[in-house]
């Protein structure tokens, strides 16, 4: 570990062991710093964001798709994906063709270059936490895998956008 993260570790507010829920909202801060911070990496490092990675990805492994699918695919609001979908075509990753039967319907597919940027991307994952996973044994993937899952339907936010920019409010639909 490096002596800045012993720092930021030595200034956390102690809980004590009962408290699971400041236990948990402590780890829950720490995860979601951790991926802002990669997306700002990937962004400076690549000129792709972490979302934008996300759904050029998706696009690859199953394309062509409709700009909705992809949203559905990728937990994202629609709005949000036809934005990602508009720089991924500007810098020249992705490209859009209207359905020769149904004009009203438009699909996204990778272009040359941005199949040769998948295959020079790394991964979505910090590289740590990447290299970190392959290493345990599948029982304590399927586990870490499971609990994060079971976290989700705990929060009742199955059906929540995973955005890219966090908002704050109520988690249910009554307002």
């Amino acid at each position: 570990m490096e002596p800045s993260q012993d720092k930021t570790l030595a200034q956390d507010p102690q809980v004590p062991k009962g408290c699971y829920d400041l236990r948990i909202i402590q780890a829950l801060r720490r995860i979601i710093r951790a991926v802002d911070i990669h997306s700002h990496k990937l962004a400076s490092q690549h000129n792709i964001t972490g979302p934008q990675l996300a759904c050029l990805l998706t696009i690859a492994e199953e394309a062509p798709l409709t700009s909705s699918n992809l949203a559905k695919k990728v937990y994202l609001s629609p709005s949000t994906v036809v934005g990602i979908i508009d720089r991924l075509e500007e810098k020249g990753w992705v490209e859009r063709k209207r359905d020769t039967k149904d004009r009203r319907q438009v699909h996204i597919s990778t272009t040359p270059l941005g199949t040769q940027l998948i295959s020079d991307a790394p991964s979505l994952l910090q590289e740590t936490l990447a290299n970190a996973l392959v290493k345990l044994p599948e029982i304590e993937q399927v586990s870490i895998t499971m609990a994060l899952e079971k976290l989700v339907d705990l929060m009742e936010a199955r059906d929540i956008g995973a955005a890219p920019l966090l908002e704050t409010g109520s988690i249910s639909s009554d307002k």
